[in-house]
């Protein structure tokens, strides 16, 4: 029998996909949770779903108007239809629940001022590495100025594809493609592999961690499209391991780097051993030093787990505060710092000027060759050489430099070839 202070949640889902279906059969089978779907809106009315056809309908305003449901979950691909549902349901009062890290990270401003105004709760632990709880940490263990820095794997499917790489030896075209086989990148997987989902999850996490809303645009980002098997090579002989982290760490004026890069990680990073589509968290603190966060980050069971933890508290009228971005002077995203780089290309590119105070060189064959060097990050931010095809950038080990090299003052269009 439920606590007098629990709240009865009657549910309007939006979507019945993977996710969807798995959350419906979770809720139909645990009865504590005190938690019903009232009705679900979908598409495509003439497909076939495990689930009684009277529970179904094609007008959102079925769910939206109706005054007995109190809780929307939107679990939809569309992050604008998504907008338009979750911009809807906080105007009228019903708390929500969502997934969508894309629509999330794209209109952050006008959610928090919803949110604010109508004081209703927002939630979406499941738009961040779906099982792994980030975002509930950030805002209630990390809600102090202790928090020196996160990094972490947000990208289950090209996580996935490194791993077969560096393991199996796969190229990354056979390895995307058996990626798409099993189900863990979409057959156009842009958005993973170039580094778009994991920036908006960066997005997110950034609003809870330091205060910090920006668009997902601001912030410097690829993914592991140009990677070469030179670059594997190269990792192997020095014994590390390629992967996409999402990284912000606090600088000492106060200011925020953040950014989404390919990075060579060494054996005593925890980021080093998660393989295929796992997700791994680091979050440092000034007192507790570092702390780990693993489990599945895709996949329909993992993510529903999360929109259930969201929908467990609202029970108890459950809210995040964002108490960095009210109560805080929020962080600006820095610019003027250096990062340690590894860069790749074919024989005859020519390396801008900017990446000065090259430490090594090395080569495979004749063909394509790498430098390391210390670059401002304003470079990368600002230029666009270092995303080119026929060039991979991926960060050192220890990406942020310790010291600032003297600057050479030159223009872009400067270069010199290796």
């Amino acid at each position: 029998m439920p606590e007098q202070n629990e709240t009865k949640l009657n549910i309007g889902l939006f979507g019945f996909g993977v996710v969807g279906e798995s959350l419906y059969r979770v809720l139909q089978t645990n009865k504590s949770l005190n938690a019903q779907v009232r009705k679900v809106c979908i598409k495509h009315a003439d497909k076939k779903r495990n689930a009684p056809a009277e529970l179904f309908t094609t007008d959102p305003q079925d769910l939206l108007r109706d005054d007995n449901i109190n809780v929307i979950v939107e679990l939809i691909d569309d992050a604008d239809a998504a907008y338009l549902i979750v911009s809807d349901a906080l105007s009228n009062k019903k708390s929500v629940v969502s997934a969508n890290k894309k629509m999330i990270a794209e209109h952050q401003d006008e959610l928090l001022e919803l949110q604010r105004t109508y004081h209703t709760p927002f939630l979406y632990e499941s738009a961040c590495c779906a099982s792994i709880p980030v975002i509930r940490n950030l805002e209630e263990y990390y809600d102090n100025d202790l928090l020196q820095g996160i990094s972490g794997i947000v990208n289950g499917s090209t996580n996935y594809i490194l791993t077969r790489i560096a393991e199996d030896g796969l190229t990354f075209e056979a390895a995307l493609k058996l990626a798409q086989q099993e189900g863990f990148a979409e057959s156009n997987p842009a958005l993973d592999v170039e580094g778009i989902d994991a920036v908006n999850k960066l997005t997110i996490l950034l609003t809870h961690a330091y205060g910090t809303v920006a668009l997902p645009k601001e912030i410097v980002h690829t993914g592991i499209q140009n990677l070469h098997a030179h670059d594997a090579t190269y990792a192997k002989e020095k014994g590390y391991e390629i992967k996409l982290v999402a990284q912000a760490k606090k600088l000492e004026d106060g200011s925020v780097a953040a950014f989404v890069l390919p990075q060579f990680l060494k054996k005593d990073n925890q980021l080093y051993n998660v393989k295929n589509e796992y997700n791994g968290v680091i979050i440092e603190s000034g007192l507790a030093d570092k702390q780990f966060f693993y489990g599945k980050g895709a996949g329909g069971f993992p993510t529903a787990s999360a929109v259930l933890s969201d929908l467990s508290a609202l029970r108890y009228d459950y809210k995040y505060e964002y108490k960095k971005l009210r109560y805080q002077e929020p962080a600006a995203l820095a610019q003027d710092f250096y990062l340690r780089v590894y860069v790749s290309f074919d024989g005859l590119f020519h390396v801008p000027h900017e990446l000065f105070e090259v430490i090594e060189e090395w080569s495979s064959n004749n063909k394509r060759c790498s430098v390391i060097g210390i670059i401002r990050f304003s470079k990368l931010k600002d230029e666009s050489w270092w995303k080119k095809k026929n060039t991979s950038l991926i960060l050192m080990p220890d990406a942020f430099a310790d010291f600032v090299p003297e600057l050479k003052e030159s223009s872009a269009s400067e270069m010199f070839m290796v």
